[in-house]
């Protein structure tokens, strides 16, 4: 069963963070929309956070991961919002069964393919050898050789963990992604249809979602919106989380 944090009490809302994220990302975003009237249900997703590792990876087994969250927790119908990897795991449970989902809310990714671009990424983390018993700063410094983003350092540094005392750990599985890191760019099966209310929400810096994906995210979801936050990049919701906070409410609402 997933690793989830539950808050507030009201309508169920389930959030799925993205690649190398974690729930903890999204806690204060939670926070807020559990003090406005929803039971928001923040996920760790199979091989992140503090969820079960296992060599299976892909968005079919992820969406079904969230499928029997659902069932175990009573939820017969949700609100879902995902960013990135979490968007297309929440597109395609919402394709599989919109019984189930009221409304869907995805934040910087569409629909289609995105070819693989987290080779610095990768090679930073595998650069550290946690044998040496490295400190939380020479870990960074490690990260830094290969990442020069701040805040995706910062990012990633969230997942170390006292595994026991003196030893650090990453709580994501990176071996698996290492081995299966071509799944996090496919595209939504050709078929996949979410009929029901829909809301994209782009970066105006990122590249995530063009204005020529428009037509593929409207194939697939057909009753859907696009809006952009202005001077952000990838994390939108980090970026101006006030913004993000208002266009997802008013929507969902």
């Amino acid at each position: 069963m997933l690793y989830s944090k539950i808050e507030g009490e009201g309508k169920p809302l389930l959030i799925l963070h993205g690649f190398l994220g974690m729930s903890d990302n999204w806690k204060t975003m939670g926070m807020q929309f559990a003090a406005n009237g929803y039971q928001v249900h923040l996920l760790d997703l199979r091989n992140h956070g503090k969820s079960f590792h296992s060599d299976e990876f892909s968005y079919e087994i992820m969406a079904q991961d969230v499928y029997e969250y659902c069932k175990a927790n009573s939820l017969e119908k949700v609100n879902i919002l995902g960013h990135s990897m979490g968007g297309k795991t929440a597109m395609l449970f919402a394709t599989i069964h919109p019984e189930m989902v009221e409304k869907l809310v995805v934040a910087d990714i569409g629909p289609k393919f995105y070819s693989q671009h987290h080779q610095s990424i990768l090679e930073g983390l595998n650069a550290v050898d946690f044998s040496k018993k490295p400190s939380r700063k020479e870990v960074e410094e490690i990260l830094e050789k290969y990442i020069a983003d701040f805040g995706t350092r910062q990012f990633l540094l969230k997942n170390l963990y006292w595994q026991e005392p003196g030893q650090l750990a990453f709580r994501f599985n990176l071996t698996v992604f290492n081995k299966k890191i071509e799944e996090i760019g496919k595209r939504l099966p050709e078929n996949a249809v979410f009929t029901k209310p829909t809301l994209f929400i782009r970066g105006g810096n990122s590249n995530y979602i063009i204005d020529q994906d428009f037509a593929i995210i409207q194939q697939h979801f057909p009753n859907s919106r696009i809006e952009t936050i202005p001077n952000v990049g990838h994390w939108l919701h980090a970026e101006n989380p006030k913004l993000f906070y208002e266009i997802t409410s008013s929507f969902l609402k």
